[in-house]
């Protein structure tokens, strides 16, 4: 039996969860007019008054580690809805297809890596592939301008890009009012891609490209869906530590065929991966040596050859996960 003590709390709990500025029993992934719903193409000083900086605003204002209980319990709710979307969303295809792509955020436009990642992006998407990443700047970035340009020329690409390059980072001003232009130039409507960020990193802002866009607060869900969801495989691009820290937690899932199989893990540039950040030749001996097993290991500087072992692999009978 409920006491009026107790109703009197409950009430208090539904006031406080009516008034976030976000929906906490939301049902459906975002995309970038929602998310940025009051943002002005010709206006990037208008980011904290749409919906993504108001929430980020109130994000850091209760506390990235929130103490509320009814804050904790309002996000929780928030991250349980996009977590169902999500499933949902994925259940439409083939889960051999989806592909991530992990890399630096700071990743600059104006680097060569950047068009290499689109372009990799742009043909695995018109192959049929699903592109994921984790929603935000850099390669995530590229990675999704790529599945966005699919369906046309490489030069309409270049064009794309050459519209991003005089802001190169996501500290420059401009860099989200350049993203929507190139979107309003080049609409997309027949090919997808989904991105999955997170609140924790919300100065970096959410890549609009991508059409469909899980984001959560708690970085940990956000993180383990990228690579769980990343089914058909995962391409390395060169990162820092968040990059290290998901390579090793996918190498874990693959020793273990914690899904019943193990998916590549593909690194794109042998450079960067065999001597500046020598985790490859790490991995490598650790296979010999047998401390891991099951690892699919590819080192390459060919976004072709990245191509070629995502849809061998593809064509292999698998267990449903």
């Amino acid at each position: 039996m409920i006491t009026n003590t107790g109703l009197n709390e409950v009430k208090e709990i539904m006031d406080y969860l009516d008034k976030t500025p976000y929906c906490v029993t939301r049902k459906a992934l975002y995309n970038a007019n929602e998310l940025y719903e009051g943002f002005k193409i010709d206006d990037e000083d208008s980011y904290g008054n749409c919906f993504d900086g108001k929430v980020y605003q109130y994000y850091q204002f209760t506390g990235m580690q929130e103490t509320s209980v009814y804050e904790s319990l309002a996000r929780s709710l928030h991250d349980h809805g996009i977590h169902a979307a999500l499933r949902e969303f994925m259940g439409e295809y083939d889960p051999q297809r989806w592909v991530g792509v992990m890399g630096g955020h700071a990743l600059p436009r104006t680097v060569e890596m950047y068009p290499e990642i689109a372009a990799l992006s742009k043909k695995l998407t018109e192959k049929g592939f699903i592109m994921l990443s984790g929603g935000g700047p850099g390669a995530m970035e590229a990675t999704h301008l790529g599945a966005w340009m699919a369906g046309r020329t490489s030069e309409e690409l270049d064009e794309a890009i050459a519209m991003l390059t005089p802001t190169p980072s996501f500290k420059d001003k401009g860099w989200l009012c350049s993203a929507f232009r190139v979107m309003k130039k080049f609409p997309q409507e027949r090919y997808v891609s989904l991105g999955i960020p997170t609140w924790l990193y919300g100065h970096e802002p959410s890549t609009p490209f991508a059409t469909h866009i899980a984001k959560f607060f708690d970085n940990s869900v956000r993180e383990d869906s990228i690579l769980t969801l990343a089914y058909g495989g995962l391409v390395y691009t060169p990162g820092s530590a968040g990059t290290m820290q998901e390579i090793f937690q996918e190498a874990v899932q693959n020793h273990y065929l914690s899904f019943g199989f193990a998916s590549p893990m593909i690194f794109l540039g042998k450079e960067y991966w065999s001597t500046e950040m020598p985790v490859y030749p790490l991995l490598e001996q650790l296979m010999k040596t047998g401390k891991y097993q099951n690892l699919l290991l590819s080192l390459t500087d060919d976004i072709d050859e990245v191509v070629d072992v995502l849809v061998n692999f593809s064509k292999e009978k698998k267990p449903q996960r």
